[in-house]
């Protein structure tokens, strides 16, 4: 579903110049639950903007289902964004002002979807959260928001779900129930690739991609 070959991605920060990404080859499959692990500045973040399709690498290819991404329109990025992957957030990135139910139902208004109030309500059901669909996120627990947020992220049914630090911001307690979800949504047949920090949600994963320095520098077995 996912190869990426010989990324590179590069910034200024003042004088120096920071190699974010320096050559690197995944491949991740239909179906599996990845995580990417690292230290800090390691490239983790940078890899999952580029895999979102909201940055692009300086050289290199991503190839998604096959396509090339970088001979796409910005239109037919945007669909992509839109339509076949799923982003989940450390901070949530929730609107604060409308309820949760307005922020599910956002991706599908912004497809000119007919059906958004009852797909989105749909979804926070899923996520347990059916309830409080008229809470804002100020109304709501950090692992209520997140909740939230994950019925966001798979409401218009995508293929991937892109989760950066997604229990970054939460208990231990609060962590584990997100995980389950999350593991629940890839036994439902979707592709979940996370950053994480934290070795117990890195154990929900089927398999471990560690960089270090931009370059992938340990890896489970892959496609």
């Amino acid at each position: 579903m996912i190869e990426t070959r010989n990324l590179r991605k590069s910034y200024h920060s003042g004088e120096a110049m920071v190699h974010a990404l320096d050559g690197v080859d995944i491949c991740i499959s239909a179906g599996e639950m990845v995580a990417i692990t690292g230290p800090s500045g390691s490239g983790k973040s940078t890899l999952m903007h580029i895999l979102g399709c909201l940055d692009a690498p300086d050289q290199g290819e991503y190839l998604l289902e096959g396509e090339n991404v970088a001979t796409l329109s910005p239109n037919r990025l945007a669909t992509v964004r839109n339509r076949r992957i799923g982003f989940v957030f450390q901070s949530f990135n929730l609107l604060p002002r409308v309820s949760a139910l307005e922020n599910v139902e956002l991706p599908l208004l912004y497809a000119g979807r007919s059906d958004a109030r009852a797909v989105a309500l749909q979804a926070l059901d899923r996520v347990g959260l059916a309830d409080r669909q008229r809470h804002d996120p100020s109304q709501l627990s950090g692992g209520q928001r997140q909740r939230v947020a994950i019925a966001r992220a798979m409401v218009s049914d995508p293929a991937i779900i892109l989760a950066d630090e997604p229990t970054g911001n939460l208990d231990s307690h609060t962590s584990l129930e997100i995980m389950e979800l999350f593991a629940r949504l890839n036994r439902d047949g979707r592709t979940i690739i996370l950053v994480t920090h934290d070795p117990q949600v890195a154990g929900f994963c089927s398999r471990q991609i560690r960089f270090r320095d931009g370059r992938v520098a340990e890896e489970a077995p892959s496609c």
